[in-house]
């Protein structure tokens, strides 16, 4: 690494990764931690380590942001297999059936249909999901059963990439807290044949998608070679979906102090305060009963 620059205090923003098969994504971010010497550093929305794709990670006071980048929506590409169903709902899992499978393409688009919409949806029995403390997982291995409660999803869109039985390819683009290896389980069960996954990419994150990622192999090498910096993105860009407020030099002295700084009605309840510069300053509130901007989170850079 550059030993020149000390981008502890300096940097705050985004590296997005093209996650190889085989990391955690916690992998991931133990790697960005040691080649930037940055500490402060979290991914937005795990991704299992048979999974591949957009892992988005951010970088100093930008971790900040975390609660609302790993709120984004998300797509995917998914292999199912067909006839299959294991324990896990994906490739890792003991089998558990094996049944032919007589399913015409037509069937299948017709199955994928009725999972489109907000939709209640089990997480699998090995999943992170806490009940009463546990982690599922940690009980599933144990042999134990959690009563794993339903959520509220949303499906935007499913579409059938390829036909290939008993291995389907599908594009699925939905809310965040969606489960593919359950959406694969499900489907197998309204098929009557079962199914499980085999294979995921998650192709975009919030707005960044795999034309923004960087494969790990060339971050490493950036990290090697001390240039790894020109991949960061910076932090205003993490939520460019939402409206901003361009401030002032004075306002952004008042929004560091957190002090409020007078707005219009129009924009939206939430919006990014930028600097003239372009920089992140803070997350803004609109307060329509002053028709003011209160200060949410207010970053230092």
């Amino acid at each position: 690494m550059n030993d020149t620059i000390n981008p502890n205090n300096t940097i705050s923003g985004v590296l997005v990764v093209d996650k190889p098969v085989g990391y955690t994504s916690h992998d991931i971010v133990q790697i960005i931690r040691r080649g930037t010497g940055i500490r402060r550093a979290g991914h937005t929305g795990t991704l299992d380590p048979r999974a591949s794709g957009v892992l988005v990670v951010l970088l100093g006071p930008a971790v900040r942001l975390s609660e609302y980048v790993s709120a984004s929506d998300k797509r995917y590409q998914a292999v199912i297999q067909l006839g299959t169903t294991t324990d896990t709902y994906d490739a890792d899992g003991q089998v558990l059936t094996n049944n032919p499978v007589n399913i015409t393409e037509e069937q299948f688009v017709a199955a994928l249909q009725s999972f489109i919409g907000e939709i209640e949806q089990v997480p699998p029995p090995y999943s992170a999901v806490k009940v009463k403390g546990r982690k599922a997982y940690e009980a599933a291995r144990e042999g134990e059963e959690l009563d794993l409660q339903p959520r509220k999803i949303r499906v935007y869109s499913l579409e059938l990439l390829e036909w290939a039985p008993p291995e389907a390819v599908i594009d699925v683009y939905c809310s965040s807290g969606t489960y593919i290896r359950s959406l694969a389980n499900d489907l197998g069960k309204m098929l009557g044949c079962g199914a499980h996954l085999v294979g995921l990419r998650r192709t975009k994150s919030g707005r960044f998608t795999l034309r923004d990622a960087v494969p790990l192999r060339k971050l490493k090498e950036a990290f090697e070679q001390g240039n790894w910096y020109q991949y960061v993105i910076p932090a205003a860009e993490a939520l460019s979906d939402w409206p901003s407020v361009e401030l002032t030099s004075e306002q952004v002295d008042a929004v560091r102090h957190g002090h409020r700084i007078p707005g219009k009605a129009g924009i939206g309840k939430m919006a990014r305060g930028i600097s003239e510069q372009g920089e992140l300053i803070a997350l803004l509130e609109f307060d329509p009963a002053t028709s003011e901007w209160q200060p949410k989170k207010v970053f230092y850079q």
